[in-house]
């Protein structure tokens, strides 16, 4: 029995035969030649060969995913379409080389430039590169990459790294889960395995070494665990919970449409976090009782400018009408630190989690934010609109963005543009100086939304994103809970609610937590909120909150994990 470890980035257990991957031989030799105009015309014949293919591929993403999956392709058609590139390759070839070695030779450079960016996201970029590049390669050598679409037996991919189209290919029929040796939880094949709902680990390192084609493999999708040759005891173990977990998922069906209220009576929303408006089918579909975060920043990601007016109004507009009248909270635009967009060109900075992003920027590039306020105002109008800026540090901070707002409402007034007059307008509190401060921002702002995730690395003073440093990355931290409960507080006493849209929200240790502390919203993944209901419906509030004091007393995250799970969970 073999067990590797690697990053958790879909949950679920499956077990299945591995199904190993294995790269075409795409060699060849650097070779001179003579004929310039034959050797483009082969370069421009592979470039149509492949746009065919990714447009059909596309499609399929389109039909199985949505619009949001689909766009990666869309990015991959948009390389293919970029004049620089094939200019760069073509003057390769013009320099008396083969095309095959021009291709390689651009897309390396291409591929080196994103992956040294001192930015996640970006070096992920590389990746679209890399499948852009391969695909061209394969059709300039007339060899045919191999169609995962028609595997037909449950298997579980095991691959160094799977490319955004053939993760598109990948039937969920069959395809039980993946498993990876690099990656990332942001990386695009992590995310279309959660919208797929397959288990899926990555990041192992060996595993494309250690696992032999056809050997029995166990995910576990929640603790990153790989088992291959697992004994019959451990086996067993593993098929009894991926029984227990099928038959829980079927028992959740009942709290899709129920009420979200604990055990003695206590009422809470239970919120869905959105990027793009196709997104708000999943929140529908499990129930969820409004949008707690629409990330507007991804309707800015994967083109080439902005967004302009009447883009944004649709997307807004779409959201609010799909919601009917359930509440919608949008964050206004957040750029930066992890997310960037290469048409802003924006000035490199040494630590840009603590940099020139979120609000800051906003503030300072008002065209760009008054352009984003109007269309949410003129949405308003189609739904339960709430308003929400990021990354606040300083009440100024807050009433100018207010400000900016209130001066843009005034302005489609007299234009004789509609506009509710219900908007409530809050912020995130994901900044230690704006948790601290709670009880003053509450005097000011309709509502409270406790960003998580931010919070917990700018507490701790740890990147999420650096695994080095990861041991730190604490939701149950004291500090954090105490921080959650000074804002809470601080809200409930100046007549306001809060909510919390990090990943913590649907956490299964911090919500018996959050429920004791009278968090009113808990905002996450669609495919988290019937589990978090169901969770709610169980606990009593009324007797976790006998726990909170010997909760807060606790000294280590480790400490008060243990505490929960002994006598706070059912």
């Amino acid at each position: 029995m073999l067990e590797i470890n690697g990053i958790a980035v879909s949950n679920g257990i499956a077990v299945a035969k591995a199904y190993c991957l294995k790269e075409p031989d795409l060699s060849f030799e650097k070779v001179k030649v003579t004929d310039i105009d034959a050797e483009k015309s082969r370069l421009k014949e592979a470039f149509k060969k492949a746009k065919l293919e990714l447009e059909e591929i596309r499609e399929i993403a389109l039909r199985k995913f949505g619009e949001e999956k689909a766009a990666i392709f869309s990015a991959h058609l948009l390389i293919l379409g970029d004049p620089e590139i094939l200019g760069a390759i073509e003057a390769k070839i013009e320099d008396g080389w083969n095309a095959e070695f021009a291709l390689q030779e651009t897309s390396n450079m291409y591929i080196e430039m994103f992956e040294v960016m001192d930015n996640e996201y970006m070096q992920e970029r590389a990746a679209d590169i890399r499948d852009v590049s391969t695909r061209l390669l394969s059709h300039l050598l007339g060899i045919e990459i191999q169609d995962y679409s028609r595997i037909s037996t449950d298997v579980i991919i095991v691959a160094e790294d799977l490319t955004p189209s053939l993760t598109a290919q990948l039937d969920k029929t069959y395809v039980k889960g993946f498993i990876t040796d690099i990656g990332g939880r942001t990386s695009h094949s992590a995310i279309l395995a959660r919208t797929m709902e397959i288990p899926a680990i990555v990041g192992t390192k060996t595993a494309t070494r250690d696992i032999v084609q056809g050997a029995p493999v166990i995910i576990d999708g929640t603790s990153g665990k790989v088992i291959m040759n697992a004994t019959e005891e451990v086996l067993n173990e593993y098929m009894e919970k991926q029984k227990k977990s099928e038959e829980e998922r079927q028992l959740l069906e009942q709290y899709r449409f129920l009420e979200s209220v604990s055990a003695d009576g206590h009422h809470v929303e239970i919120a869905g976090n959105i990027g793009k408006p196709e997104d708000v089918e999943m929140i529908i579909e499990n129930g969820g009782d409004g949008i707690g975060l629409f990330r507007t920043e991804f309707l800015y990601m994967d083109r080439q400018e902005l967004p302009n007016e009447e883009e944004q109004f649709t997307a807004y507009k779409t959201v609010l009408e799909k919601m009917q009248g359930k509440p919608t909270v949008v964050r206004t635009l957040d750029i930066g630190g992890d997310k960037i967009l290469p048409y802003l060109k924006l000035d490199h900075e040494m630590n840009p989690f603590l940099g020139y992003r979120a609000i800051r920027l906003c503030l300072d590039k008002q065209d760009i934010f008054r352009t984003q306020l109007r269309a949410l105002l003129r949405a308003s109008i189609y739904g339960n609109l709430k308003v929400m800026f990021p990354m606040i540090a300083t009440v100024e901070e807050f009433r100018e963005a207010k400000a900016l707002l209130l001066e843009e409402k005034q302005k489609l007034v007299v234009e004789g543009i509609p506009v509710s007059e219900t908007i409530e307008v809050g912020m995130m509190v994901e900044i230690p100086s704006a948790a601290v401060i709670a009880d003053l921002f509450a005097q000011e702002a309709d509502f409270l939304s406790i960003g998580t995730n931010d919070l917990i690395q700018y507490t701790l003073a740890a990147d999420r994103m650096n695994e080095k440093v990861s041991y730190l990355y604490q939701p149950y931290h004291p500090a954090i809970i105490r921080l959650v409960k000074t804002v809470i507080e601080a809200a409930h006493q100046n007549g306001k609610w809060v909510g919390m849209c990090g990943e913590m929200a649907g956490d299964e240790i911090a919500i018996p937590i959050l429920l004791a502390l009278e968090l009113d919203e808990f905002s996450m993944s669609g495919p988290s909120i019937l589990n978090t209901r169901a969770q709610i419906a169980k606990l009593s509030k009324t007797e976790i909150a006998v726990h909170l004091e010997q909760i807060l007393s606790l000294t280590t995250a480790n400490e008060v994990e243990a505490y929960v799970k002994k006598n706070l969970l059912k």
